[in-house]
């Protein structure tokens, strides 16, 4: 809720005003928890880590501006979601990444197996720049998400399909000769779907090496889309947001509360931890 919420909650329920701005002051107590979270120490090494960026309407010198919100999602060695932290910037860059991937190392993270994440330019190398063992997996979903925009809506579905066999194929050379099957069939209408899929090829076919429990694991974003799910509850019906303190205030609860309802591990992670200590070895997978 924002501060003029509650305000009218007290007034509604209550018959008592009381000011947005004695509201806030009060709400600043939770930034000393988001504070204690925030640099909390962390485990020393994540299987499966998320790296991605949401869009947030905040204020800036007064005027309304989209801030993105750096979030890092990790599935740690007993299969639990975990959100590490997230940090605020107006723009997402690879730079600003690899500052938040600093901060992860400083905080204890000396090891991350896989990293899922978006196709922005430079992000892979910041990645490696820390973690230069990590091996990258693009998201599947996001290079779909982006494939659909040069789609007109009548060719959508067959378009999803044909990228479908790309990405569900048993080994990588039958997923790179469904591409090329897919650019025989596409090209002549929308080039840039082929053009983007083999660019980003050698971070998008990482998972073909695992077998389907970890490539569900990687490329899924279940673990992640939940979460943004949340988020996107809390934050889509406001304006804008006043300050970044704002932000950071109604995320943070916003993930308390959905982190109480992870009390399960993701699903056959016991086979895909066995599989893991198999590719990485025992000395990358504790037991």
């Amino acid at each position: 809720m924002s501060d003029r919420n509650i305000r009218d909650h007290l007034e509604k329920i209550y018959n008592v005003e009381v000011s947005p701005d004695l509201i806030s002051r009060v709400t600043n107590a939770v930034m000393e928890d988001v504070r204690e979270w925030q640099n909390r120490p962390l485990e020393k090494s994540y299987p499966i880590v998320y790296l991605y960026a949401l869009r947030v309407k905040g204020r800036e010198d007064g005027k309304s501006c989209l801030k993105s919100v750096y979030t890092a999602v990790a599935v740690n060695f007993e299969g639990q979601k975990e959100v590490l932290g997230f940090w605020i910037a107006e723009n997402e860059g690879a730079k600003f990444w690899m500052g938040v991937l600093t901060e992860l190392k400083n905080r204890g993270v000396q090891d991350i197996l896989n990293a899922c994440m978006d196709g922005l330019t430079g992000f892979p190398d910041a990645l490696r720049a820390i973690y230069p063992e990590t091996r990258v997996q693009l998201c599947i979903v996001h290079m779909i998400r982006n494939s659909s925009r040069y789609v007109s809506y009548k060719d959508l579905k067959k378009v999803c399909a044909d990228l479908k066999a790309v990405y569900s194929a048993a080994t990588e050379e039958s997923g790179r000769a469904a591409l090329e099957d897919f650019a025989k069939t596409r090209d002549g209408k929308y080039p840039m779907i082929y053009k983007s899929w083999a660019h980003h090829w050698e971070n998008l076919s990482e998972f073909f090496k695992y077998p389907p429990e970890i490539r569900k694991a990687i490329y899924t974003t279940n673990a992640v889309e939940s979460l943004n799910y949340q988020l996107r509850k809390v934050t889509k019906n406001r304006l804008s947001f006043s300050t970044d303190d704002a932000i950071l205030k109604i995320l943070f609860l916003a993930i308390r509360n959905a982190s109480k309802k992870w009390t399960m591990p993701i699903r056959d992670w016991g086979r895909a931890l066995n599989l893991f200590a198999i590719e990485f070895g025992k000395e990358r997978v504790p037991f």
